[in-house]
């Protein structure tokens, strides 16, 4: 299912200037028992990797489908290879997410993190990153997000760090997808804010070096700084800045991300706080529609 020039433009135009933010639920092999245990599914609940993942579309689904999941307040929805590849209601979940609700469809697409090194942890080799953008692309998915994580402000670190992320992001963006650039700097690091500034240095040059046209998004953690990447959202390359909760509470992260006119919510933990598998339909539906709420009014 391409998306055609006209609906590829209406998506662009959504995630570029629409209000609202973008969901993420893209908790992949590794942080999804930790996802399914903070929602109540136990580990003895499934005993193998296709159960887990069952379980886990089965929790992506009941969000997508509550009520306050919808183009009122959520620009996009990140998704997990398995999720793209799943169906909700007899719908590929990303025609279910644009069709239905309204919402641009991104997909994740690294394959984990690399052990750390010179305080940063890039991103391990995607020798099959073709492959899954081609996969993309039929599924009718806008865009792509891919994650590395900053640990102390070292030079050679950060600089290794942006400049994977960009190599990879014009490999995205060739397939026809706009890619989210996402160096996640950890919210517990002693030296945050000095790496926040190299950070926003390495992706400014980055950004000026991109071909003309090429577009890309930035996913970044809410710096201590308020405002410090007001700069590279005004880039002519970058379409939007959206900002990662990082492990901060939905209160702590929505209270922060308003003191950021410039970015935009694409939390996880954050839109998933308090919910739990055992709830009734309108406990869930109301507990989950008070996040998104929140995430949204932090967004504005």
């Amino acid at each position: 299912m391409v998306q055609d020039a006209s609906i590829q433009q209406e998506q662009f135009d959504r995630i570029s200037t629409g209000n609202g933010f973008i969901a993420a639920l893209d908790q992949s092999g590794g942080s999804t028992p930790k996802a399914l245990a903070l929602y109540g599914v136990n580990e003895d609940a499934y005993s193998n990797d296709d159960e887990m993942f069952g379980e886990i579309h089965k929790m992506r689904t009941r969000i997508i489908t509550a009520p306050s999941f919808d183009k009122a307040k959520i620009l996009g929805a990140i998704l997990f290879e398995k999720t793209m590849d799943s169906a909700i209601d007899g719908l590929p979940t990303a025609q279910y997410l644009w069709e239905k609700c309204g919402v641009v469809p991104f997909l994740k697409v690294d394959k984990g993190l690399a052990d750390e090194e010179n305080g940063v942890q890039v991103m391990k080799p995607m020798p099959e990153l073709d492959a899954l953008l081609s996969r993309a692309v039929e599924a009718g998915i806008f865009g792509t997000k891919m994650r590395s994580v900053v640990k102390e402000a070292n030079v050679a670190g950060i600089k290794a760090v942006v400049a994977q992320q960009f190599e990879v992001g014009k490999q995205i963006a060739a397939a026809g997808l706009v890619p989210i650039i996402e160096p996640e700097v950890d919210i517990n690091s002693a030296t945050k804010a000095e790496a926040e500034v190299l950070l926003k240095g390495e992706i400014q040059a980055q950004l000026d070096a991109l071909e003309e046209g090429t577009k890309v998004a930035l996913k970044l953690t809410i710096p201590t700084e308020a405002g410090l990447y007001d700069s590279l959202a005004d880039h002519p390359a970058v379409v939007r800045v959206v900002a990662l909760s990082g492990g901060y509470s939905t209160a702590d992260a929505c209270e922060k991300l308003s003191n950021n006119t410039k970015m935009i919510a694409s939390f996880s933990r954050a839109l998933t706080e308090g919910l739990n598998a055992a709830m009734s339909d309108e406990e869930y539906n109301a507990a989950l529609g008070a996040n998104i709420t929140k995430i949204y009014e932090a967004s504005l």
